[in-house]
């Protein structure tokens, strides 16, 4: 036999998909699982359609997740985030997925490695990228989370049951604080782009805030017509990975991963069509955004960039703040409609910013359940 079967569940969080595992299910070797995620996905496939996997061709739905026992009195379970590139054969655990954390306290309950009570459910999630914790709060009923219910959320069609997700204390989630630099906002110079001025704010994961009409832009355009531009494309990349430095997050632009920082454009509130069709009129939100994660314009907005975002926002002096001030909350406009965020940031006795928690909405579903095969070889340091 050439091939094994390993466990999985192929879940919905949020605005993503992912390929859901129990850590015991994995090989212990990081190379073997990263080999494991990455047959199963489907990269990396130079036709970025990942057809030969799992994977959907783009970065929030070419994911694997782990969850198991944690051995920390104040959480239940460990989450570990991987994000698989879809053309290239790398695997990068240097970000969090907070659509993807949506679907973890779900699966800790329904896979019995969580026992809850019908009503409301709390199960208490450390994600090891970020070395942070958060709380997962849904409805459970016959020891099982529901899926069903009339919340809904931008990029995703219908409805589900509402999930709550409080992520604690979020600032210096990926560097040495919440803002890295010292400084609500910082000029960089950046090779091809010239000096700019960028705001670099690390909650739930580091992003690099840059003004739309810096970069030729108004944060209102479709993400394809952004990714046809390969001078735009060029100039955000350049700044995320110039933002990564600064932030100490590698020695040089070239080292900066490509998960994180998160590279964010944002403008004022404006009349925008969404994915699909539907208009939002500038007052129905407080700002424009559009992130760059894995070198590709999310089709929504990634949820730590938002968390970030309305974090970033009731910090004076940033970019997010000059834009939309002390919103709560704070209502993103986003190439799918809009998402409200809220955050809790307090100004400490020596000037400086503290995040105490940053709390959003989600819904998830359980798409399938089963086994996904895999070749023999691939579980060789197993």
């Amino acid at each position: 036999m050439t091939s094994t079967k390993i466990p999985a569940v192929f879940m919905r969080g949020g605005s993503s998909k992912a390929v859901v595992f129990h850590g015991r299910d994995l090989p212990a070797d990081r190379a073997a699982r990263d080999a494991i995620f990455l047959h199963v996905l489907g990269s990396p496939d130079p036709y970025q359609r990942q057809l030969d996997g799992m994977g959907g061709g783009l970065s929030s739905v070419s994911k694997a997740v782990i969850v198991e026992p944690s051995a920390r009195p104040d959480a239940d379970v460990d989450y570990t985030f991987a994000q698989v590139s879809v053309d290239r054969p790398v695997v990068d655990y240097g970000a969090n997925c907070g659509n993807m954390s949506a679907a973890v306290g779900p699966f800790a309950v329904d896979e019995g490695l969580v026992a809850v009570a019908d009503g409301e459910a709390v199960v208490r999630v450390y994600n090891t990228n970020t070395d942070k914790l958060y709380h997962a709060r849904f409805r459970a009923a016959d020891g099982a989370a529901v899926e069903e219910g009339d919340f809904a959320i931008p990029g995703v069609s219908g409805t589900g049951a509402r999930i709550t997700l409080d992520y604690l204390d979020p600032g210096g989630a990926a560097t040495s604080a919440l803002l890295p630099s010292g400084s609500p906002r910082d000029r960089l110079e950046v090779d091809g782009v010239g000096s700019i001025e960028v705001s670099l704010v690390d909650a739930t994961n580091p992003v690099v805030f840059v003004m739309a009409r810096d970069v030729g832009c108004t944060a209102t355009e479709p993400p394809e017509h952004l990714e046809a531009d390969p001078t735009v494309m060029a100039r955000l990349d350049a700044i995320r990975r110039a933002g990564g430095v600064a932030m100490g997050m590698a020695k040089g632009p070239a080292a900066v991963g490509l998960a994180n920082p998160k590279g964010a454009m944002l403008g004022p509130a404006a009349d925008s069509t969404a994915i699909d069709g539907r208009v939002y009129p500038a007052d129905t939100h407080d700002l424009s955004m559009r992130i760059v994660s894995m070198e590709r314009v999310h089709r929504a907005v990634t949820l730590t960039g938002a968390m970030c975002t309305a974090v970033a926002a009731r910090i004076e002096g940033t970019i997010p703040h000059g834009l939309a001030g002390n919103r709560a909350p704070l209502r993103i406009g986003n190439p799918s409609g809009v998402l409200p965020v809220e955050a809790e940031v307090i100004r400490q006795p020596d000037g400086s910013f503290h995040a105490r928690s940053a709390t959003t909405y989600r819904t998830h579903r359980r798409l399938m359940e089963g086994q996904v095969l895999v070749p023999m070889r691939l579980l060789s340091a197993r």
